[in-house]
């Protein structure tokens, strides 16, 4: 994951790279915060799990008492960048967030031959395009890393690949990343939770486990309330 400068700490995540400043306006202000989680399945919830954007509204609220934070779920399973552009306007654009979490590039890879990642690539580089002139924050959230792709070679591959295009196009774009992909990947790695713990058990084994679906959400939350301060 590419240092910050915030300081690596012990969960991994280096933080982010950029203010999240009208976010942080929002907050400041008292004035009714609101996020909207656009992305697929790991975003709408599966399984009976709840599902991170649940979990990082419970702990702003917690950690902004008197704070009115609601993070809207427009989270849509099976769906990837291409049709999750088609309904950015309507789904969150009009809504008015001060922050929009884009969680992208997993079914890229587990749905070999329905996505191209071109396509997925050139989506996410459009609908940053549309976000960014706006007065929202935007933090991409890139692939997760459980069995149903690091067990498949062909998978795996595509993975790769994506998270890669993913990095370079919030680069390029100058929004933050929430490395989900290398964090899940360190976790496994290290020891700290095995790769079968890393998903729910369900079907091929491609949905977030519990346990890693609250670890996520708890060092999101973290990194959204450590960002570097706005600019003067």
């Amino acid at each position: 994951m590419t240092a910050t400068g915030t300081g690596e700490r012990p969960d991994g995540f280096t933080g982010f790279r950029y203010p999240i400043s009208h976010f942080r306006h929002s907050l400041r202000a008292q004035r009714k915060t609101r996020i909207v989680a656009l992305g697929s399945s790991s975003t709408a919830g599966t399984n009976e799990i709840v599902a991170f954007p649940a979990r990082l509204e419970q702990s702003l609220r917690k950690a902004n008492f008197g704070c009115m934070i609601d993070v809207l779920n427009r989270g849509l399973g099976g769906q990837e960048a291409p049709e999750e552009l088609s309904r950015l306007e309507c789904d969150v654009i009009a809504e008015q967030p001060s922050l929009v979490i884009w969680q992208v590039g997993t079914n890229a890879a587990y749905r070999d031959g329905l996505y191209s990642l071109d396509e997925v690539e050139a989506a996410l580089r459009v609908g940053l395009d549309w976000l960014t002139p706006l007065p929202v924050d935007v933090i991409v959230m890139d692939l997760q890393y459980t069995a149903a792709i690091v067990d498949v070679p062909r998978r795996l591959t595509l993975a790769e690949d994506m998270q890669r295009r993913i990095e370079n196009v919030a680069a390029a774009a100058g929004v933050n990343l929430f490395g989900r992909w290398a964090l899940m990947k360190s976790w496994c790695e290290s020891g700290q939770i095995p790769l079968p713990a890393l998903d729910d058990g369900h079907g091929d084994r491609l949905h977030v486990s519990e346990v890693a679906t609250a670890r996520i959400s708890s060092i999101l939350a973290q990194a959204m309330m450590s960002a570097p301060a706005p600019l003067a």
